[in-house]
Parts: structure tokens; C-alpha cells; sequence
């Protein structure tokens, strides 16, 4: 517990002022966590990341998070997808020189663990450009979900929410997490009321959306590892796990806030 707390201290002290200062800042910030996420799933799956194809998911996962209009400005705007493609297109390409010693199969992870990593951060820098209580609203809903279904979870937890990914996951705790998640962010609503263009009622409704899309994405990482027969994605944060273990959640929340036009 100890490691844990000093772990989460030091971070905390390194992340938000970046988060404070944002713009680039945050940008080369979320760039790296999702280049340390691509790494962790290459580790998890006993692939080399200094290798052609981990390079490649590596750079496909930037090509994501860096705003095409400040790191590429001879491209248009919108360049980041295609970049990406580049980068898919490229691993693909490997297939016919190789003859099929590599094959679309091969190329179909690095492609997913580029998307994974590179997609959730992009939205968290997408959010930062909104201002930083955008961000500081997900990290909320997300912590207090957590906090709520482990509370709650094991106070009265009794049946299991998904015992063949996650044995400790309850249906009461779960429940709890929505419950804590909503509390949270009615009172965020209520504190910066001009913050959001959606009414009260609808952002509950968003919330307890975003709770479930958040725990959902604590299964799918809790799955990942499992898969692989590992107990953390890495060794990155000592007494947590790895970049992936903190912000497994986070990956999934801000790309569906960013689909519901919170920001």
C-alpha cells in the first residue's frame, strides 16, 4: 500500500502540471503513454518491440495522438487517420515481400494495439483542447466509479459480474461505481454549470453511460491480460502495473464522451 501511495503521489506531482499547461505539453505527454501502451502490449504477447512491425505500431499509435495542424502542417487537418493507414498499409505491404512469412495475421496486432493505445490518448489531448475541467470531468466520473463499485463491492457484494475475467467484479459493485459516478457528476454539473451544453437530466444519462463504457474497459484490459497469463500489462508504476493497468478505463471513456459531443 505504501509503494502504492508514493507511486500515485509522484505521478500525480509529474501529470498535472502537464496537464495544467496542456498544448504541447499534453500532447507529447499522451504521445508517450500511448507509445509505452503499444510496448506493454507488445510485452504481454512476447513480441520484441524493437522490431520492424513494434516500431511501426509505436509510430502508428503517435501518427494518432500529435494534431496533424501543430506536428504535420504540410498535410491537411485531418491527416491523422491517413497517416495511420500509412502505417497499416505498410504492414500489410510486408505480406507480399515476404511472401507470406508474414501474414495479415501477423499485421492485425500491431493494427489493433496501435488503435487501442493511440486512439484513447488522442481523444484525452482532443479533450485537454476543451479545457482542462473537460478532462478533469472524466477523470472524475472514471475514479469515482472506481472507488464506488470497490467500496461497495465489497461491502455487499455478492454475485459475480464476470468471474471468467474478472473473478473480484461484482454486480453490486458495479452498480455502486454507476451510483458514486453520478453523484460526482451532478455535483461537477452543478459547480460548472456553464461548462456543458446538455441539460442536467442528460448528462445522468451520459454519466451512467460513461460508468459502464469505463468498467467495460477495465473487463476488456482485465481480458487482455488474462489472455496472456499475466498479472499487470507492465512494471512502469510501481504498485500499479502498468500505463495501460491506470488507464485502461480512461481508453474507452473519452473516445465515447468525445462521440456524445461532451467535447
Amino acid at each position: 500500500m505504501r509503494q502504492r501511495v508514493i507511486t500515485a503521489v509522484v505521478a500525480l506531482a509529474i501529470f498535472l502540471p502537464i496537464l495544467y499547461v496542456g498544448g504541447i505539453a499534453i500532447e507529447l505527454t499522451a504521445a508517450a503513454l500511448a507509445g509505452v501502451g503499444v510496448y506493454e502490449l507488445f510485452r504481454m504477447k512476447g513480441l520484441a518491440v524493437l522490431s520492424f512491425e513494434g516500431v511501426l505500431a509505436i509510430l502508428g499509435a503517435v501518427f494518432l495522438v500529435l494534431p496533424a495542424e501543430r506536428w504535420f502542417p504540410f498535410l491537411d487537418a485531418s491527416s491523422n487517420f491517413l497517416l495511420f493507414y500509412l502505417v497499416v498499409m505498410i504492414l500489410l505491404g510486408i505480406s507480399v515481400i515476404s511472401k507470406n512469412v508474414y501474414t495479415i495475421d501477423e499485421a492485425s496486432f500491431p493494427i489493433v494495439a496501435s488503435l487501442y493505445a493511440g486512439v484513447g490518448f488522442q481523444n484525452l489531448v482532443v479533450a485537454r483542447s476543451e479545457g482542462i475541467a473537460m478532462v478533469i470531468f472524466a477523470f472524475f466520473i472514471v475514479w469515482a466509479t472506481d472507488i464506488g463499485a470497490y467500496m461497495v463491492g465489497r461491502k455487499v457484494g455478492k454475485h459475480k459480474l464476470w468471474p471468467d475475467i474478472s473473478p473480484n467484479k461484482t454486480v453490486e459493485g458495479a452498480l455502486g461505481g454507476i451510483a458514486s459516478a453520478v453523484i460526482v457528476a451532478v455535483l461537477f454539473v452543478l459547480v460548472q454549470s456553464n461548462l456543458f451544453q446538455q441539460n442536467l437530466l442528460t448528462m445522468i444519462v451520459f454519466t451512467i453511460v460513461f460508468s459502464i463504457v469505463g468498467q467495460f474497459g477495465d473487463l476488456v484490459e482485465s481480458a487482455i491480460k488474462r489472455h496472456y497469463d499475466v498479472k499487470d500489462s507492465g512494471n512502469i508504476l510501481p504498485g500499479h502495473g502498468g500505463i495501460l493497468d491506470r488507464f485502461d478505463s480512461m481508453l474507452f471513456v473519452f473516445p465515447i464522451m468525445h462521440l456524445f459531443g461532451i467535447f
